[in-house]
């Protein structure tokens, strides 16, 4: 049987954690920062674990990650 491809978009937006969960970072932190406030710009600095529902679908993606 032929390999599997990664989703190549998604090799870089991913990162997966010891325990086999994946980890992503929030979305609008790239442009149009002047009207965001301070404390939620550092609140989106963090990353996060990928929900429950999307890491079936992660997986599928990412077969060799």
């Amino acid at each position: 049987m032929p390999k599997q491809k990664s989703h190549s978009s998604s090799k870089k937006r991913f990162r997966k954690t010891g325990t086999g969960k994946f980890r992503r970072n929030k979305a609008f932190k790239k442009h149009i920062l002047t009207k965001k406030a301070p404390k939620r710009k550092r609140q989106l600095r963090k990353s996060v674990i990928v929900s429950d529902s999307d890491q079936k679908r992660l997986r599928k993606l990412l077969p060799y990650k």
